[in-house]
């Protein structure tokens, strides 16, 4: 289809800029499927990219741009808040930096920023930006789209009072600015400084602007590992795109092309992959080995590689993750998770690791499970106070038949044990005549250990997604220690370590019958 070059005009930029996310006119003849029953349609601004935007391909060469099957996804579903786990050079990047490229030069008074890594990487992003710029017709970059400041890291349009800037992460890139639409790539490679820098640049963006974090994934940890795991927490839409979006990876199988193996067929069966790709991946993970699955990702839980070795078998972690499934019933905004509700004549055991409180680091975690069986049936998770807390706990107890409530009394635990007291609940754990679980360097071996066997033996018992990626980046260091994987969280493991515990420690005892709920707060 020709395309036809708009007139560059004041009011018909204004227009673009108010209708930039709505459907275009003109539609190609290709229908797309993005999801059953949804057809992909080109907006105003996409129909802007590719009628008029140039990008540099792979192989060197000058071309106007074209929606690759990545990027119509995320224009399909992008928000005004979004985090992306992407494959190497799915074309992201290129197509973030064009949306808000022509954001800068049809609204009036927009700044872009985009922020990478380091100074190198900012001004090679750059150079895309700028050739959007130089290839645009002649007669508009000598009018509206003048530019005052044209260098390595900013282009600004007085014309417009708009500007379109670059950064690295090691500098104090928000401070004192104003900024519609941010762009942090690469976010996973920021750096030690890195919460410093994406707290500074958030505070800088207004209210309703646009926030894109993308990158590719860099260890089960630190900052862009936290954002995408509490993407449901902070409102952002998560978006995965893995390796085989781009049609380019993929070379011809040859004569002595093996049978597929089981992981192949699986591949096959669900995302359609074709001989051509299967033939690259071969090739591709013998020269990477195993830093393959983080360069080239395929989900998005495996492809963050822990640093360590992993106490927990992967291979039951991915198969418990396989079998999870949805929760039968979510309460507290998503705080409690319900996969089996408490049945009659049912005894139940809950591992509480309780935390300080706050909004940052450390979530108090309650697990529980079926004291007979094993089996997780709820997860209670989040940022509480010591008596908000207690209260919870008093009230998870109550709806599982008065379970025994063993909380960890390291630490915070004894705040919140204090107050179970005043609630007077009437099944709180003792150990050796002391209410609480005390976790120490002989029992913390023996109850991961056992949790691992647990998992290992029957990995269906276990239903959190949360739990199991924790369980993901629960590592042995070298020095024999377990814990959480640098930037990573082990509340729940803990949680769950201590039910298990006490569930075994408890075996063939006598359950301590319940009290009356009568003094208990409703």
């Amino acid at each position: 289809m020709a395309v036809v070059t708009p007139e560059w005009t004041p009011d018909y930029l204004e227009w673009l800029g108010q209708h930039l996310d709505q459907p275009a006119e003109f539609q190609r003849a290709l229908r797309e499927e993005i999801e059953p029953g949804r057809i992909w349609q080109r907006t105003e601004r996409d129909g802007f990219i590719e009628g008029l935007l140039k990008i540099r391909t792979k192989n060197s060469k000058q071309t106007f741009f074209r929606l690759n099957r990545a990027q119509r996804e995320y224009s399909f579903r992008c928000s005004n808040q979004n985090v992306v786990l992407k494959a190497r050079q799915v074309g992201i990047t290129t197509y973030i930096a064009a949306r808000f490229f022509v954001q800068t030069i049809t609204q009036r008074g927009t700044m872009s920023m985009q922020v990478t890594q380091d100074r190198e990487s900012a001004e090679d992003i750059f150079r895309i930006v700028r050739r959007f710029w130089e290839n645009l017709p002649d007669d508009s970059r000598k009018g509206l789209l003048r530019t005052s400041h044209k260098n390595a890291r900013q282009l600004v349009f007085p014309g417009l009072d708009s500007e379109y800037c670059l950064a690295s992460a090691e500098e104090n890139a928000g401070r004192g600015r104003t900024i519609q639409n941010l762009h942090c790539s690469e976010v996973s490679r920021w750096g030690r400084k890195g919460d410093e820098a994406l707290v500074s640049l958030r505070s800088a963006v207004v209210p309703g602007g646009d926030i894109v974090l993308e990158s590719t994934p860099n260890g089960a940890g630190g900052l862009f590992y936290e954002e995408w795991q509490r993407a449901e927490d902070t409102g952002y839409t998560r978006h995965f795109f893995p390796w085989w979006y781009d049609a380019g990876y993929a070379i011809e199988p040859g004569a002595n092309f093996d049978p597929l193996t089981a992981e192949e067929l699986e591949l096959v069966a669900m995302h359609g992959l074709k001989m051509e790709q299967i033939a690259w991946r071969r090739k591709k993970w013998a020269s990477l080995r195993g830093l393959a699955v983080q360069e080239f990702a395929e989900d998005p839980v495996s492809c963050f590689v822990a640093s360590g070795e992993c106490v927990f078998d992967l291979e039951a972690v991915e198969q418990a993750l396989r079998l999870a499934g949805e929760p039968v019933e979510a309460r507290d905004n998503q705080r409690l998770q319900i996969w089996l509700p408490a049945r009659p004549g049912r005894k139940y055991v809950i591992g509480v690791d309780p935390a300080g409180g706050g909004t940052e680091g450390d979530y108090s975690c309650a697990e529980v499970i079926d004291r007979q069986l094993g089996t997780q049936c709820a997860e209670l998770h989040g940022h509480w106070r010591p008596r908000e807390l207690a209260q919870k706990l008093v009230e998870l107890g109550k709806e599982y038949s008065t379970a025994l409530l063993a909380v960890e009394r390291n630490n915070h635990g004894h705040a919140v044990l204090a107050c179970l007291r005043t609630l007077a609940y009437p099944n709180v754990y003792v150990q050796k005549k002391q209410d609480g679980w005390w976790t120490s360097a002989v029992s913390r071996p023996a109850m991961i250990e056992n949790l691992a066997a647990a998992l290992m033996e029957e990995p269906g018992r276990f239903r959190s997604p949360r739990l199991l990626n924790e369980c993901r980046t629960f590592v042995r260091d070298g020095d024999g220690n377990t814990g959480a994987a640098q930037g990573t969280h082990d509340d729940c493991v803990i949680a769950l370590a201590i039910a298990w515990a006490v569930r075994m420690a408890e075996a063939g005892r006598s359950a301590k019958h319940p009290g009356e709920w009568d003094g208990l707060e409703k």
